[in-house]
């Protein structure tokens, strides 16, 4: 009896050693290779659930099924107009083909090592066949508010609502280092994807997208850029000065011509008041003239006497003098 419970026992056990080995669970987040003696038996099991294998024959190597997350590391690449720029970039992948997968890198840190040398190379071709502003912006927006900034001024310019500093300020951001861009950083991204998916797929890998997390200047390049943009600015703010000195001289001359016209006009109209009431007192004492003579002057004698002879004046004048002919 204790023979025969020892040998089920055995059996049970062997059994339970058998069956585990003869089945493998896989997650949703999962996908399988069955192997046989380290070869690949068929394409790959993609299902969740519950599969069969053969006991100790086959092996299962599991691999990702879920999207994941690469990040190049930044870069110094040089731009088509010469400018030297770090990019930082980022993409998602996921694994396709499980089968070729691990035929080709073996498992995910050989598959991230071919993602850096490929994605990194085709960045850098991609990059340097075109200007920096395409890697910077997505569209010509900026360049279409300026614009629409600049026919405003210029309007109300006509107008008389603006000085001439409001519409040069607005030529200069126009004028500037802005320029129009063919393509943009969104369309940069999607022809790196592009270029680099041909050879992702030979690995068993999609890639998803990609994207220019960060892009900046070396810092020996960033001060001078600074530099630069701090003399642009300055120059604007002199060059919006001297037309302010320039306005400030013309409405100072123009005042200086309205106060002249003022005073000019002023003056001709008070001669001619002038004028006016000397002729009407002439023609006064023309007529006090013509009706009593001897008393108008006997009175000019008087005011003559009250001008020339002041207050304690000595004069030794003959009798017979005519000057003081109304004394006698």
């Amino acid at each position: 009896m204790k023979n025969s419970s020892k040998f089920i026992l055995f059996i049970v056990a062997a059994l339970l050693v058998i069956g585990s080995n003869s089945f493998y669970i896989l997650t949703e987040g999962q996908q399988a290779i069955v192997t046989q003696f380290g070869k690949p038996i068929g394409k790959g099991t993609t299902e969740a659930g519950l599969h069969f294998k053969l006991p100790f024959i086959h092996k299962v190597r599991y691999v990702d099924k879920r999207i994941l997350s690469w990040d190049g590391s930044p870069n110094q690449i040089p731009t088509r107009d010469k400018k030297y720029i770090r990019v930082d970039t980022t993409a998602r992948w996921k694994i396709v083909d499980a089968l070729r997968f691990i035929q080709t890198v073996q498992n995910e840190r050989g598959a991230k090592a071919r993602i850096d040398t490929i994605l990194d190379g085709h960045t850098r071709d991609v990059i340097s066949s075109h200007n920096l502003v395409e890697a910077v912006r997505n569209s010509n927006q900026i360049l279409d508010n300026l614009e629409a900034k600049k026919e405003l001024v210029e309007e109300k310019k006509q107008k008389g609502e603006v000085a001439d500093a409001a519409v040069i300020e607005v030529e200069e951001e126009v004028s500037g280092e802005i320029e129009k861009i063919r393509l943009g950083r969104e369309q940069l991204s999607e022809l790196i994807v592009e270029k680099a998916d041909e050879e992702l797929k030979a690995l068993g890998i999609d890639l998803i997208d990609l994207q220019l997390r960060r892009i900046s200047y070396e810092k020996s390049v960033e001060e001078k850029v600074y530099d630069r943009m701090i003399s642009e600015r300055q120059r604007v703010a002199q060059k919006i000065r001297s037309i302010g000195k320039g306005e400030k001289a013309e409405i100072e001359g123009r005042l200086s011509k309205d106060l002249n016209k003022i005073e000019s006009e002023a003056y001709k109209k008070a001669q001619l008041i002038r004028g006016k009431a000397q002729a009407k007192a002439t023609a006064i004492y023309a007529k006090a003239l013509t009706k009593a003579p001897k008393f108008y002057e006997f009175m000019r004698s008087l005011e003559a006497y009250k001008k020339s002879i002041k207050k304690d004046s000595k004069l030794i004048l003959s009798s017979e003098s005519e000057f003081m002919k109304y004394f006698q």
